[in-house]
């Protein structure tokens, strides 16, 4: 497919999925791989004795309610029909591309041309990768692992498509060399949702399961694309919607995901409007979600003080703790403000009370929407306030859902991915493997990027991901790469972070996860952690595109082997049988009793979760309402609040194509939309060639020629794409908690080009 030199707009569509997305299917499985090996692997997608997909963590049916058809979404297709490309790149197209002439490629580019099919080493100096053999490029990680004079100058950062076992291993590398600097993609994503579930419900996670959805009263979704960033969870939507369930979305533009629903294995329902999903549409303002929920709360306590009846009093006496100072500081909201700040009309806020007082099941959904802010976990925090006042968790079709992005974020964090894991994890792992595991904390995704511009940082490693793209403040990582002395990314394709590289530079290419993985033991399966924290084996059914990858898993014990001189770790054993590697982590981590047994049958098991089973915060056995303060947050003058987004032909920094169907934007990503009357109060024609500068701190930040693009946004608010946007994302713009960038409220101005 070639790039598009132009950009065209259509109407928002009113439905998602139905015979478009089978359509969109069918064309990137015959666009990137053999039409065979496509269908087969498509087969086996997120079945029990199949693998699961690389894409986002929705999680799956229970086994009786499994499509045996096509139990995946357009989304999750397009990421398998990129792993099983028939293309590879290895000496060949190395020898003939430098690093000054990929740099000119798009991110599209790049990973178009294929799986990198051989170990890749970028020797000091040079502008070309060349083939290195895995023992030598071992022996180079080793070498530079073991002269480091201090172990916190490496890096070893995790993308949430790692196995359980991968992650596992790979945490326990980087503590047995002596660092905690494990950065994930966490810290950029759900990071406030762990912090503040953890401090109000006792665990970080989601409390519903997939049943849960189809089973309440209301959902309120804010934040949240569902069409795009998790389009299986329109089946549940559909579902909820034929029980009698009412829907809420509350986003700064309207979504197609949010409105209708065609079910793309039900031929009958192509034809038509589809299935109407939601009952009230609240297009707030760009942060103005916690003014909305206290402004509710507001109103709703106002109501119960009178009738006694709005909130479930015995669930608060019984269940939680701070039910009295939550509502003294209620008392003292400026009402009005609080509408201001959501841009809503004080009747919307209103209408949207009469929902809540009619339901006794209520679930509360959300996303980057919320979470990518400097005030995201207050936001959260009042979201659990809403629940516990309803008493609406720790019972059926009621509860918290998070939903996560990358398809094994959770299970990262779970097995130790983390830069300040609990003592308690840090405990066992010493009793365990017979070795002291570092206890100062280590840096995270931000802190990395400012440790490797200050030349703190000589050694990163990447599990996985595009470190450089997924990052905020491109410009300044991109700088600060180049003082590493060596960067290593375990990786399937080509992306931009292996061209903005360290003095020396290694690929070293992995297994995806459609491919068989077989070991000296045999065949190996992986396992996985989804959303609402069940875990499942994985076993990829293709023959891998080449025959010189290793699996992730392979890769981390032969670098430890190298890297590590003294070990109780039985590293090479651990390579050859992922069954010792789950039985350690028995041993380790709660919840996993009897993993080897329990994660072969059909469907896998759930984590133990306090908020589901109405324990709560452990210690106490109850949880916990919040204080939270809004800020009215303000731009100057003439200036926007700007939001990153996903197009829908994307899915995190991999780029799929240039049609943001339900959108109706089509052609290049450099573009910027624009509320209509913003664009004619500041003389820009629709399609009009801008520039976008941001603002922090007196520091400036710059996209140049990108195209106005006229949409229903909220008024003063813009959007443009991830991870282009990334570069207007000051470092230092991120929640001084959880230390998430806010790359969902920058400053801006948007000036004629």
């Amino acid at each position: 497919m070639k790039e598009p030199k132009k950009v065209e707009q259509s109407k928002l569509k009113k439905t998602a999925v139905g015979f478009p997305a089978i359509a969109s299917v069918g064309y990137k499985i015959w666009e990137e791989t053999y039409i065979g090996r496509g269908v087969k692997t498509l087969f086996k997608l997120n079945q029990t004795k199949g693998y699961d997909c690389p894409s986002c963590a929705w999680p799956d049916p229970d086994v009786k309610e499994r499509s045996r058809i096509a139990e995946y979404c357009e989304n999750g297709a397009k990421a398998v029909a990129w792993e099983a490309s028939k293309n590879c790149i290895g000496a060949t197209f190395f020898k003939t591309h430098s690093i000054s002439e990929l740099l000119k490629q798009s991110n599209y580019w790049l990973e178009k041309q294929g799986r990198i099919k051989e170990p890749l080493y970028l020797e000091k100096g040079k502008s070309y990768y060349k083939p290195i053999s895995w023992e030598k490029a071992f022996q180079k990680i080793g070498k530079h692992l073991k002269e480091l004079d201090n172990p916190n100058k490496a890096i070893f950062y995790t993308s949430g498509r790692a196995s359980n076992e991968a992650a596992f291993c790979y945490q326990l590398l980087a503590r047995q060399l002596g660092t905690n600097n494990l950065p994930d993609c966490s810290n950029m994503c759900h990071e406030a949702t762990g912090l503040a579930l953890s401090e109000t419900t006792g665990i970080g996670k989601a409390s519903v399961t997939l049943n849960d959805i189809a089973k309440t009263d209301l959902l309120l979704i804010f934040g949240q694309n569902p069409g795009t960033n998790a389009p299986r969870m329109l089946t549940e939507l559909q579902k909820l919607k034929q029980n009698g369930g009412k829907i809420i979305a509350i986003n700064p533009l309207p979504e197609t995901g949010f409105m209708g629903f065609k079910h793309p294995q039900k031929p009958w329902e192509w034809v038509g409007e589809g299935t109407p999903l939601q009952d009230k549409y609240l297009q707030v303002k760009i942060n103005g979600d916690l003014a909305l929920v206290k402004a509710i709360l507001y109103l709703l306590n106002k109501e119960h003080e009178v009738s006694k009846t709005i909130f479930d009093t015995s669930f608060i006496n019984n269940s939680t703790i701070g039910y009295e100072n939550f509502v003294a500081q209620l008392h003292t909201e400026d009402f009005d403000n609080l509408v201001d700040q959501t841009g809503l009309s004080e009747q919307e806020i209103r209408t949207t009370c009469t929902y809540i007082k009619k339901s006794k099941k209520i679930i509360i959904a959300w996303a980057m929407g919320i979470t990518q802010h400097t005030n995201g976990e207050d936001t959260i925090r009042e979201f659990v306030n809403l629940l516990l006042l309803k008493g609406s968790i720790a019972k059926e079709g009621a509860g918290t859902l998070p939903v996560r992005g990358h398809s094994n974020v959770q299970g990262d964090r779970t097995m130790g991915i983390w830069e300040k894991a609990p003592d308690v994890f840090l405990d066992k792992l010493q009793s365990v493997f017979k070795f002291n595991p570092p206890r100062a904390h280590g840096y995270n995704a931000v802190t990395s990027v400012k440790a490797i511009s200050e030349g703190k940082a000589t050694f990163f490693m990447g599990l996985g991901g595009n470190f450089v793209q997924a990052v905020p403040d491109t410009s300044l990582i991109e700088k600060g790469m180049k003082k590493v002395k060596l960067s290593v990314h375990i990786s399937t394709k080509l992306n931009r972070s292996h061209l903005i590289h360290g003095e020396e530079a290694l690929i070293l290419p992995c297994l995806g996860r459609t491919e068989m993985d077989v070991s000296a033991k045999g065949k190996q399966f992986v396992t996985t952690e989804d959303t609402t924290g069940r875990v499942r084996m994985s076993q990829g059914d293709l023959q891998p595109i080449s025959k010189h990858l290793k699996s992730e898993t392979a890769i981390i014990c032969g670098i430890a082997q190298a890297a590590i001189t003294e070990t109780t770790v039985p590293w090479e054993n651990f390579s050859a049988d992922y069954s010792l590697i789950r039985s350690a982590i028995e041993k380790v981590v709660k919840g996993f009793k009897n993993y080897n047994t329990k994660v072969t049958q059909a469907g896998g098991f759930y984590l133990p979760n306090v908020a589901r089973e109405g324990t709560f915060i452990p210690g106490i056995n109850k949880a916990k309402f919040s204080i939270t303060k809004t800020v009215y947050k303000k731009v100057s003058k003439n200036r926007f609040i700007l939001m990153t987004m996903r197009s829908h032909d994307q899915f995190n920094t991999t780029i799929y194509g240039f049609n943001d169907r339900y959108r109706g934007i089509k052609g290049k990503r450099e573009v910027v939309l624009m509320n209509k009357e913003d664009m004619l109060q500041k003389n820009i024609l629709p399609h009009d060639k801008v520039n976008i500068t941001s603002f922090y701190n007196n520091e400036k930040r710059y996209l140049k020629n990108f195209k106005a693009i006229p949409y229903n946004i909220s008024k003063g608010c813009v959007a443009v794409y991830f991870p282009e946007g990334n570069v207007l994302v000051a470092i230092d713009n991120k929640s001084k908690e959880s230390n998430c960038p806010a790359s969902k409220f920058i400053e801006v101005s948007i000036e004629n080009y």
